[in-house]
């Protein structure tokens, strides 16, 4: 058997607020429940278990090596070009969460998975786009371009199995948490 596996931060509920007042105004998309709201930090696919033992085992190797940090959540952007298929919330420049993003590839390669074939462009995914003009899409990422949530605190990141469904939000289980102890 195999989870579909990613690796992610949740948000605290101050910035998940504050994201929430701002996922409006744009026809065509469907907003995120909260509960779906986080940034990954990398999405493994499908892995098997005994694999997926090894990746929590790394894992908590990295949470062991990487120091708690300050995230702010930036700015707004889209992916698709002119063909937009979702929204998104940025992060302001963080060297700490890209050193994140990168324990968390190198534990993904140790254990066997494919490299990454993406850059990493940290964000929280706010909507998902069905035939949005681009017109809408860029005056929403106008409207948000000064945008900046409150700062938190990232102590833990984690390992979460994802079930996509056709017709609903995917549904997301925490599989394991890792809290950040390097530094201490």
């Amino acid at each position: 058997m195999s989870l579909r596996l990613f690796a992610a931060l949740e948000l605290p509920d101050h910035v998940a607020a504050a994201l929430i007042v701002v996922m409006k105004g744009t026809p065509g998309a469907k907003w995120r429940p909260r509960e779906n709201l986080h940034l990954t930090l990398r999405f493994f696919g499908d892995v098997a278990e005994p694999v997926a033992d090894d990746l929590d085992l790394e894992l908590a190797a990295v949470a062991e090596r990487q120091p708690p940090f300050e995230l702010r959540l930036k700015g707004a952007g889209s992916f698709g070009g002119a063909e937009p298929h979702a929204l998104w919330n940025g992060v302001a420049p963080s060297p700490a969460l890209g050193a994140l993003a990168d324990a968390v590839e190198k534990a993904a390669r140790r254990v066997g998975l494919k490299p990454e074939p993406r850059k990493f462009t940290p964000h929280v995914t706010l909507a998902y786009l069905a035939g949005t003009p681009l017109d809408l899409v860029q005056a929403y990422e106008a409207r948000l371009a000064l945008f900046e949530a409150p700062p938190f605190e990232v102590e833990r990141f984690a390992l979460f199995s994802s079930v996509t469904r056709k017709s609903a939000p995917s549904l997301y289980r925490r599989e394991a948490e890792y809290e950040l102890r390097g530094g201490a």
